[in-house]
């Protein structure tokens, strides 16, 4: 049953995705993925600040606010990648999207495994201070994507 504290992540990133992709026709994918991530990031330190024996709810809405974060950041940042470059190259666009989305996931779980095994009794909240960390670099660089 507490598997299902972990549903409104991916529910929340499912329902906000298709409005991030409707919102990127009339404004900068950069702008709509750097506010997805400050709100991934905000989720994720939120997580950190949980009681020791935190009520569902509290556990339910922090990870729903990271769902809608993510949403509002991966069709966005996907829809920049695909048309990025000529419709001719398109397959090697998605190619490069995929590849990276495994390294990140592979590099993530690795360093997630680094962090718990240094961190101690303490890794899990090291790695709740460490996400939010990394989801702000993404949306200052991702930012940075609108002055170029």
């Amino acid at each position: 049953m507490k598997g299902f504290l972990l549903t409104p992540w991916p529910l929340m990133t499912a329902v906000t995705a298709p409005i991030a992709g409707r919102i990127t026709t009339g404004h900068p994918a950069s702008v709509i993925s750097s506010l997805g991530l400050a709100f991934l990031a905000a989720g994720l330190l939120l997580m950190v600040f949980l009681p020791t024996t935190p009520a569902k709810w509290d556990v339910v809405w922090r990870l729903a606010l990271c769902g809608i974060g993510f949403g509002l950041f991966q069709t966005p940042n996907n829809i920049a990648m695909m048309t990025a470059g000529p419709v001719g190259r398109s397959g090697a666009a998605s190619g490069m999207n995929a590849a990276a989305r495994y390294v990140g996931w592979s590099v993530g779980s690795a360093l997630v495994s680094l962090i718990f095994g240094l961190g101690g009794d303490h890794g899990a909240v090291f790695c709740l201070v460490a996400g939010p960390g990394f989801a702000l670099m993404g949306a200052t660089s991702s930012g940075a994507r609108r002055f170029r």
